[in-house]
């Protein structure tokens, strides 16, 4: 998520009431979650294992709740509850505003775009041109719509990001400050379910392609041109490459890489990358025709054992 200004981040540390550790010049551009960071960024961490990674981070400016060595070129915040601070920031920057007409006075829609009856557009979104959207569609706050886009009665584009951090009193929620970006000719099926990011962009490259009842998780990159089956699942922050085919009912687990061209057949699970390029099925998911090769053993396995050990 990016800020319309640039933030001093000597004016960030009197609003959180944060000790400034390092380059006291620095500006704010952004707030993002470690996976998503991008210099001029804030990101925060609470426990001490992680340190390493989000001081090493692109982001320029860390929240954290124990001194540290401050890396050249950063700043860092020291506060007792990094959590608290990172996620009022999110909600300062992108406070909820509830919905009170369908149609937002703040949603920007190209008067090429075809809107059906029952569809409700929220704060912000920009819909471009010769879009289609069928009735009975929610787009969320902040979505950005290309040209050409189709999306099906049912869907809801931009739902809450399922991230929650937890404490001792349970679950608490982030505020959902990312967005979700549909690239120009995608096409949503009906009944799909796309999450914003947790302050990040969920995005679905141009061409794509999504049958009903497909759900794409916050911060996902779809690449381009993917074709989608029903029933699909992708899981928060994993990223899939152009071309990428995946049949119905596959499942794939979070902060993945999937390789450009890569196909994986039906009710196959995806636990690790998959190499881009090659066919793959089963769970956990592994190229095809070893999986097929492996199964035809398993089926010979009573004929040997009656064979050999009588």
């Amino acid at each position: 998520m990016k800020f319309a200004l640039p933030i001093p981040v000597s004016e960030l540390a009197k609003k959180i009431g944060a000790e400034l550790i390092g380059d006291a010049s620095l500006m704010a551009t952004g707030i993002n979650e470690i996976h998503k960071v991008e210099p001029g960024d804030i990101t925060f961490v609470d426990v001490k294992k992680y340190f390493s990674k989000s001081l090493n981070s692109a982001a320029t400016i860390i929240l954290l709740n124990e001194v540290a060595e401050c890396p050249p070129g950063k700043a860092l915040l020291l506060c007792s509850d990094p959590f608290a601070a990172y996620n009022g920031l999110v909600l300062e920057h992108r406070p909820f505003r509830p919905l009170t007409a369908a149609i937002s006075d703040t949603a920007e829609i190209d008067p090429t775009a075809i809107i059906e009856p029952n569809v409700v557009i929220g704060h912000h979104v920009k819909i471009g041109r010769n879009c289609h959207i069928q009735a009975n569609v929610t787009i969320a706050e902040h979505t950005v719509i290309g040209d050409e886009v189709v999306i099906q009665s049912g869907a809801i584009i931009g739902t809450d990001a399922f991230y929650f951090k937890k404490t001792e009193a349970g679950y608490e929620r982030w505020r959902s400050g990312g967005r979700v970006v549909l690239e120009d000719r995608v096409e949503i099926g009906a009944g799909c379910t796309i999450n914003k990011g947790v302050s990040g962009d969920t995005v679905i490259g141009a061409g794509t392609k999504l049958d009903s009842q497909v759900h794409i998780g916050h911060d996902a990159v779809i690449g381009k041109n993917c074709l989608l089956a029903g029933q699909v699942g992708v899981a928060g922050n994993t990223t899939l490459g152009d071309g990428v085919v995946l049949f119905g009912q596959v499942g794939i687990a979070q902060n993945l890489k999937i390789g450009d061209k890569a196909v994986v057949l039906a009710k196959s699970g995806v636990s690790k990358d998959l190499e881009g390029g090659k066919s793959y099925f089963g769970y956990p998911a592994t190229e095809a025709m070893t999986n097929y090769r492996e199964m035809a053993a398993l089926r010979h396995l009573p004929e040997f054992f009656s064979k050999y050990y009588k």
